[in-house]
C-alpha cells in the first residue's frame, strides 16, 4: 500500500508561517526545489489542503514555460501537471486544472482508495490543519520535515498544542542542503 507522507517548509522552532501567513523568512533557492524534486521522484500522486492548492496551482501548472524556468522548476511543474491531484476542501469548487479531484467527505474512505491506487508515495502539501486532520484520523504515514535556518519568535505552528495522543516517530534519513537547510525523513510508528 501507497505512503501518504506529508512535505512541509517550517522554521527551526517549528513555524510553517509568520504570524500573518507570510513565507519571506524561508530560505529560498535552488538547492530547496532540487531537493523537493528528489522527493517527487518517489511520488506519483499529490494531496493539498484547500490553500496550499490554491497557492501552488497559482504558479506551478505553467511555470516550465516561463522563459526564465531553471531545470528545477521544470522538473517540478512536469511532476505537478503529470500527477492526479486530491484536494481536501468543503468549499473548492471543481476547476480546470488537470487532473484535480476535490474530497469533501468521506476522508478516510477516499484517502485509503488512493493509498491502494499506485506504486508510488503520495505527498501531501498542506498547512497546519490538513495535518492535523490526517493525524488524528490516522492516515498520514510520515513526513519530510524542512527546516530553514532561520527563527520566526511566532507564527503559524506545524503542531497545535491539543493533539490527543502520543505519535511516536521512527527517523529513516536525513539530508543537509548547501544553503543551511536540513531535511528530516521520519514515519508514523503505527504499532
Amino acid at each position: 500500500m501507497r505512503k501518504l507522507i506529508a512535505i512541509v517548509h517550517t522554521s527551526f522552532d517549528g513555524f510553517v508561517a509568520g504570524p500573518k501567513g507570510e513565507f519571506d523568512n524561508f530560505t529560498p533557492g535552488e538547492e530547496s526545489l532540487a531537493f523537493v524534486c528528489s522527493v517527487t521522484n518517489d511520488a506519483d500522486a499529490a494531496l493539498f489542503g484547500r490553500v496550499s492548492f490554491q497557492l501552488l496551482d497559482s504558479h506551478w501548472p505553467t511555470a516550465a514555460d516561463l522563459p526564465n524556468a531553471t531545470k528545477n522548476a521544470i522538473h517540478y511543474s512536469n511532476w505537478y501537471n503529470s500527477v492526479p491531484k486530491f484536494v481536501l476542501s468543503k468549499t473548492l469548487q471543481p476547476g480546470n486544472s488537470k487532473g484535480t479531484h476535490i474530497i469533501n467527505e468521506n476522508i478516510p474512505d477516499e484517502i485509503n482508495k488512493i493509498k491502494q491506487g499506485g506504486d508510488k508515495n503520495i505527498l501531501l502539501f498542506g498547512g497546519p490543519a490538513a495535518v492535523h486532520s490526517l493525524m488524528e484520523l490516522n492516515l498520514l504515514d510520515g513526513f519530510w520535515l524542512i527546516m530553514h535556518p532561520v527563527i520566526f519568535g511566532e507564527g503559524i505552528p506545524l503542531f497545535k498544542k491539543d493533539i490527543k495522543r502520543v505519535i511516536k516517530l521512527n527517523l529513516a534519513a536525513t539530508k543537509q542542503l548547501p544553503n543551511g537547510i536540513i531535511a528530516l525523513n521520519y514515519f508514523i510508528d503505527k504499532h
